[in-house]
């Protein structure tokens, strides 16, 4: 048997909230099981894009870095751009990819520090990529809420 996580998890969050949660007579104990089916809900979801939604943010910074990289006059912050648009996801283990985001996410915020010392059409132009990054990372990790 290949258990298909998201799967699983959805099935349990079907019984606890249809099967279990009704016949519960506590109001704390059926709260607490509605709580629990909805956190595994969305967490089959989450395990479903996991990988996409990192794999996306990555490349968009690295996208960022490479675009940056030729403008910036900081010697040291160009090299730290370069080198991280050099940055590949080896693996596609969440942890792996966790880690790598870390790091870009890290070379993003000394990005943006330097951006808003800066004045000109580049630096604004940078300065909204990085906000609609940041706003488009936010969209990908909405979760979703059961229609019941």
């Amino acid at each position: 048997m290949k258990p298909v996580v998201d799967n699983v998890l959805q099935g349990c969050f079907a019984t606890l909230l249809m099967e279990v949660a009704p016949h519960l007579g506590a109001e704390y104990s059926v709260g607490d099981v509605s709580v629990m089916g909805l956190m595994l809900f969305m967490s089959a979801e989450e395990y479903d894009r996991a990988a996409e939604v990192r794999t996306e943010d990555n490349s968009e910074m690295r996208s960022i870095f490479a675009e940056a990289a030729s403008q910036i006059e900081d010697a040291g912050l160009r090299r730290r751009l370069s080198d991280a648009s050099d940055i590949r996801d080896t693996s596609l283990r969440i942890s792996a990819l966790d880690s790598v985001n870390d790091a870009l996410k890290t070379v993003l915020i000394d990005l943006q520090t330097y951006l808003e010392g800066q004045s000109g059409d580049w630096a604004a132009h940078m300065e909204r990529r990085i906000w609609k990054h940041l706003s488009d990372s936010a969209e990908r990790r909405k979760l979703p809420y059961p229609t019941m």
